[in-house]
C-alpha cells in the first residue's frame, strides 16, 4: 500500500502545488490507511482532503468568474473596434487581460 500512496502523491505533486494536489495527497493517504483497516487515520486524511477539495473548488469557481468577465470585455472590445472606437476597444481589451491574469491565479 505504501507504493500506491507514493504513486498517488507523486502524481499529485507533479501537477499544481495547490489545494487540488493536497486533496489528492490526503485522499491517497486515506485509501492506504483504509486498506490497512485504520479507520481513525482514514477519517483524519479524508477530512483534510475534503478541506482542500472545497478550497480547490472555490479557486476554480473564481477563475471561471474571471474568464467570463474577460469574454464580456473582449466582446465589447470587438463591438467598439467595429465602430472605429479604438480608445473604448483598448480599454475593454485591457480589462479582459486583467481578468485573464486573475483567472490564472
Amino acid at each position: 500500500m505504501g507504493c500506491v500512496t507514493f504513486f498517488l502523491n507523486s502524481q499529485a505533486l507533479a501537477g499544481d502545488a495547490g489545494h487540488t494536489s493536497e486533496a489528492m495527497v490526503h485522499a491517497g493517504e486515506a485509501v492506504a490507511h483504509g486498506d490497512n483497516g485504520h479507520a481513525k487515520e482514514l477519517l483524519k486524511h479524508a477530512k483534510e482532503s475534503l478541506t482542500h477539495a472545497k478550497a480547490a473548488e472555490g479557486e476554480h469557481a473564481e477563475a471561471h468568474k474571471h474568464m467570463t468577465e474577460a469574454i464580456k470585455h473582449l466582446e465589447d472590445a470587438i463591438i467598439h473596434a467595429k465602430a472605429d472606437h479604438a480608445n473604448a476597444a483598448t480599454k475593454h481589451t485591457k480589462e479582459a487581460i486583467s481578468h485573464m491574469r486573475e483567472s490564472a491565479h
